[in-house]
């Protein structure tokens, strides 16, 4: 069974996470299904009718891991999809997984960070990162980074966790995170790190009116927050304006 160092700051956290996600990556698909209840399908769907109207649009999904966001977003007919993450275990899972027969467009998966994406500057109609950006080394480099590849008015989705208002709720969901969930995770995948890290990851996330605060100093407008399944995931919206675009790759 492998064991993690905690999780440390920017360079050190990527490579930490990088690590932990390399490790799970056979069982990460099962592990997500498992541990949501089959929840995760659901939100993911919410997530991308957020994205709206993207025929023939390009589309980037930030934190893929093993692609299932990329590939449902396939369903918008896009002409484009290009997946990114640090995890190169994680991908090379992503790129095995079938394209369905009616896509025609493009998908790729690049390793890369959200905080320096190896993309360049004005190029997508739209992005999404689906618990991705919890794990980000930096925060803010990484929402920066993602508006500065997007075009002005495209919209950024972001799914992610986040703690219930109702206090019997989050008792017992923080009950679930804290004990459960990491002793099924090291179960199923007999890894340790990433489900200790877990619960850890989600109270350290500046969730609700803090992410919009945030999403407005790194360059979106008109952000929006939105609660499921009793708060336990928050879904945030905003729109790019292109206050980045100096930031040239």
């Amino acid at each position: 069974m492998h064991h993690y160092p905690p999780v440390g700051e920017n360079e050190s956290k990527e490579v930490e996470v990088a690590s932990m996600f390399d490790a799970i990556a056979k069982r990460y698909d099962l592990l997500n299904r498992v541990l949501s209840f089959g929840l995760d399908g659901l939100w993911r769907k919410a997530a991308i009718r957020r994205l709206g109207d993207q025929k023939d649009k390009r589309i980037l999904d930030v934190a893929t891991g093993t692609g299932d966001v990329a590939l449902s977003v396939l369903r918008l007919h896009p002409y484009e999809v290009v997946g990114v993450d640090i995890a190169e275990q994680m991908l090379q899972k992503a790129r095995k997984k079938r394209v369905p027969k009616y896509f025609v467009g493009d998908l790729s998966f690049v390793q890369g960070s959200a905080e320096s994406l190896p993309l360049l500057t004005g190029t997508f109609d739209a992005a999404i990162v689906a618990f991705g950006v919890r794990n980000f080394a930096n925060l803010d480099a990484g929402l920066r980074s993602i508006e500065r590849v997007l075009k002005p008015r495209a919209p950024l989705v972001v799914l992610e966790f986040g703690q219930p208002t109702n206090p019997s709720v989050r008792r017992l969901y923080q009950f679930y995170s804290r004990f459960i969930l990491p002793a099924v995770g090291r179960c199923i995948s007999g890894v340790q790190g990433p489900y200790d890290y877990l619960p850890d990851s989600i109270e350290a996330f500046p969730s609700g009116h803090a992410f919009l605060q945030r999403l407005l100093k790194c360059g979106f407008e008109h952000t929006t927050s939105e609660t499921l399944t009793c708060g336990i995931v928050h879904l945030y919206t905003g729109y790019a304006t292109g206050k980045n675009h100096s930031d040239e790759l």
